[in-house]
């Protein structure tokens, strides 16, 4: 399963192919209630054609205009500005109350070489984050440094890799967690070593895997855009994979069960050498405290809590 980036690199590469003048458009920067976050992309045809949004519907036909003005003159950049209270905000259906910029660039050496969609591919799916800074006075954008930060007159945006989520247990809870974790995104994993819940044919389009988590995790490599959830409650599945987990980059490491567990947990993985610094990073038990009740919430509560920790909230 492609992510969106993923999904519009590809398409700008399938077209640019076909003989298509390509243009990339990118929220550079938002104020307020903006619809799409910093670094979202929408991809252009020379014929209007278009992948992805930078604005959720707002100025998308503005955007287009533009590109595709920049691709029949043989190239070129241009920054747009979008707000309320702008003499064009209800021309452009900013009802929203926010405010947003985006810079159009067309895909090309002189502005965004196409070799560097391929390197921003070929780093996601190596698990590694790749910087790229682009030129605000010559719409020149290269691949910088991860620590780049933003200087006055560049525009830096990080892309991360794909999300993933490795979901240890073939459980109930895994039964509504695989299918919410795919529409958000995540390219999922379920491990269950445990042959009467892995043979079970309860996950469509799923094969879940038999090993043990820890072998799993140790070929699957979680790294910053992973989340790790455990189900099973039971200690000689889970706490390999927490461990595991622990030594990674992984941004969200959940477990689920009571308070009560969690803190036998807490003192089991002390015991194997764990620190409590290292602990602290485990979600438990897992999720948001919405109340959940049924395998459905709960699995909404995980990815909210994966969500936030993502985000950063």
């Amino acid at each position: 399963m492609l992510d969106e980036l993923d999904d519009l690199l590809g398409k700008a590469r399938l077209w640019l192919a076909q003989g298509h003048g390509v243009a990339l458009a990118t929220v550079m920067q938002t104020w307020g209630s903006a619809p799409r976050r910093r670094g979202s992309h929408a991809v252009i045809r020379d014929d209007g054609l278009f992948e992805g949004s930078v604005s959720g519907g707002c100025v998308e036909g503005d955007v287009l205009v533009a590109a595709q003005a920049l691709l029949a003159a043989g190239g070129g950049f241009d920054r747009r500005d979008y707000g309320v209270a702008d003499d064009d905000a209800w021309s452009f259906g900013l009802a929203c109350g926010g405010s947003i910029a985006i810079l159009i660039q067309t895909i090309d050496e002189a502005h965004v070489p196409p070799a560097l969609l391929d390197r921003i591919a070929a780093e996601r799916r190596a698990g590694r984050p790749i910087a790229v800074a682009s030129d605000l006075a010559t719409g020149a954008a290269a691949e910088a440094a991860r620590d780049a930060g933003e200087e006055e007159g560049r525009f830096v945006n990080l892309y991360p890799p794909p999300l993933r989520m490795m979901i240890v247990g073939a459980v109930h809870v895994s039964q509504h967690l695989v299918p919410l974790a795919r529409q958000l995104g995540y390219r999922v994993q379920l491990v269950d070593p445990r042959d009467s819940f892995a043979a079970a044919d309860r996950f469509a389009g799923i094969a879940v895997d038999t090993r043990w988590p820890d072998e799993a995790m140790a070929e699957w490599r979680p790294d910053g855009g992973t989340a790790v959830v455990t189900l099973t409650h039971d200690p000689k599945i889970d706490d390999p994979a927490l461990v595991a987990a622990l030594g990674s980059d992984a941004f969200y490491i959940a477990a689920l069960g009571s308070r009560r567990t969690h803190a036998k947990r807490i003192e089991r993985l002390s015991a194997a050498g764990c620190t409590a610094e290292a602990i602290a990073r485990i979600d438990g038990p897992a999720g948001l405290p919405i109340a959940a009740a049924t395998p459905a919430e709960i699995a909404l509560s995980i990815l909210a809590g994966a969500t936030a920790a993502l985000r950063g909230a």
